[in-house]
């Protein structure tokens, strides 16, 4: 069978989307590859279709719950019963029997983290690897916007599972960011597919505004206005429970919150909810959003200015994967970016914490104050790493704290300057990445967009709404 007719049969699909022949093609052919395809294009096809070509298991690396919970639902959808996570939702013994019974499975997804399991390495080299991906692939690089250090030792567990025939998939990373993938991968002979990030349907919008009260009042007009559904983004996970709070208030009734800080359950019916579209709306942080294969979101709103142009990037390509247009507002108050400089610090510990752990012998998870998940990730990280070169934990951790925060400072003066400079929005971004920007309508603030394209085709006011909700009421209430 060739891959048109697997494409039609066991994907429902009449043609591929730019870059996943290509991606395709080169992996059948025994190319190690690195493709860089637009989000939205389906990246996750580039594997899951040659894996009935080749003989043997897809092992496929990926740094989010959500994003292996996504694509492991999405192939049990399809029929697909030959595929397990290997994660924390699986019961100590649930796990052990996974393991032993690894050569059930046709697609074996997992954490980076848990690459570093030696029984999860020994249960993978009794298989027969026949492709070895890793999604997400900027996590590589520490110029990658959202960098995992555990991503960087994947080198060496791809020489312990005897080097197999590997694919790494990104949608946003530089030539910079795509060295490093390449370099951290020990992958000498590659072929390389990279494609604009550009995403022509999507019209980019700057609002500059006064003050935070003016930003919230924008906010509710704005998600009030357009079609959805819709997903904002926030920094903070306080800022997102607020605005839930607000746009209720405000008749906007099917909106919930995502963010990390929840339980794993409950964020996954928030996900659910919304791709099923029991939900309209939902304010997050950057928790939610990889793997949320949802293709008719109408908007996306940043109400905090993104860390970076890379996440910028991926966030407002969950809006319009249908094809249809789409809208993307970032809203801005002089100053923003001082909450990222706070975020950044908070991400890595502080000289106290790493003395614990490094002179006292204080185990990671009973430091004081307590570590976040992040905290503790890149402290045992570089604790492990200075061990085995045998060198000073607490000097070498520190320094890579600052080599991190300085890599951050000038991601932040980036979009800073993106956001101040008086020309088209998307040539600003696509220099990044060393592409010239192509004429389209409804491009961007600057060159002139027309927001009133995206409004609800219905939109029902405040009063309104609260008239509707009093006449409901009226009626289920008992007559006196």
């Amino acid at each position: 069978m060739n891959i048109d007719q697997l494409l039609r049969e066991q994907f429902g699909f009449d043609s591929f989307r730019p870059g996943q022949r290509e991606t395709i093609e080169s992996i059948l052919s025994g190319h190690n590859t690195l493709s860089m395809l637009p989000t939205g294009t389906g990246k996750s096809l580039c594997y899951q279709l040659p894996a009935y070509l080749l003989q043997g298991a897809v092992i496929v690396v990926s740094p989010l719950l959500s994003l292996m919970q996504d694509q492991t639902e999405q192939l049990k959808r399809r029929g697909e019963k030959r595929v397990i996570a290997l994660n924390s939702f699986l019961q100590y013994e649930e796990k052990n029997a996974a393991l032993a019974n690894l050569n059930r499975y046709k697609f074996i997804f997992l954490s980076p983290e848990m690459l570093q399991i030696p029984q999860v390495i020994q249960a993978l080299r009794q298989l027969q690897v026949s492709l070895f991906v890793v999604d997400e692939a900027h996590c590589i690089s520490q110029w990658g916007y959202d960098f995992r250090p555990d991503y960087r030792l994947l080198g060496n567990v791809r020489n312990e599972l005897g080097s197999p025939l590997t694919l790494a998939l990104t949608a946003t990373a530089t030539e910079k960011v795509r060295n490093d993938i390449l370099n951290g991968l020990q992958l000498h002979t590659v072929k390389e597919w990279v494609f604009s990030v550009n995403r022509p349907n999507i019209a980019v919008h700057v609002e500059k505004l006064q003050d935070q009260m003016d930003k919230q009042a924008r906010l509710i007009e704005l998600v009030s206005f357009f079609q959805k559904p819709g997903i904002v983004y926030f920094s903070g996970r306080r800022a997102a429970e607020e605005a839930v709070h607000h746009l209720k208030q405000a008749g906007v009734e099917r909106t919930a919150f995502y963010h990390g800080g929840m339980d794993a359950g409950d964020r996954l019916l928030i996900q659910h909810q919304f791709l099923t579209g029991e939900l309209d709306v939902v304010c997050a942080t950057s928790a939610f959003g990889m793997g949320i294969n949802k293709e008719n979101v109408r908007f996306v709103i940043h109400y905090h200015m993104p860390p970076q142009m890379e996440s910028y990037l991926q966030e407002i390509g969950r809006a319009g994967r249908d094809g249809n247009p789409s809208a993307a507002v970032l809203l801005y108050v002089p100053g923003d970016e001082k909450l990222h400089e706070f975020i950044a610090e908070m991400e890595f510990p502080d000289d106290g914490q790493i003395r614990q752990m490094t002179e006292h012998g204080i185990a990671a998870r009973d430091v004081q104050p307590p570590l976040s998940e992040t905290q503790t990730r890149f402290a045992v990280h570089y604790k492990q790493e200075a061990e085995r070169k045998n060198i000073n934990p607490f000097r070498y951790i520190s320094q890579k704290r600052e080599y991190l925060l300085e890599r951050k400072a000038i991601k932040r003066k980036e979009i800073v300057m993106w956001l101040s400079a008086e020309e088209c929005r998307r040539a600003g971004y696509m220099r990044l990445f060393n592409e010239k920007r192509a004429e389209q309508q409804q491009c961007c603030d600057v060159c002139g967009v027309s927001l009133a394209a995206f409004q609800e085709k219905t939109v029902i006011t405040r009063s309104e709404h609260r008239e509707h909700w009093r006449d409901l009421l009226a009626r289920l209430l008992p007559e006196k």
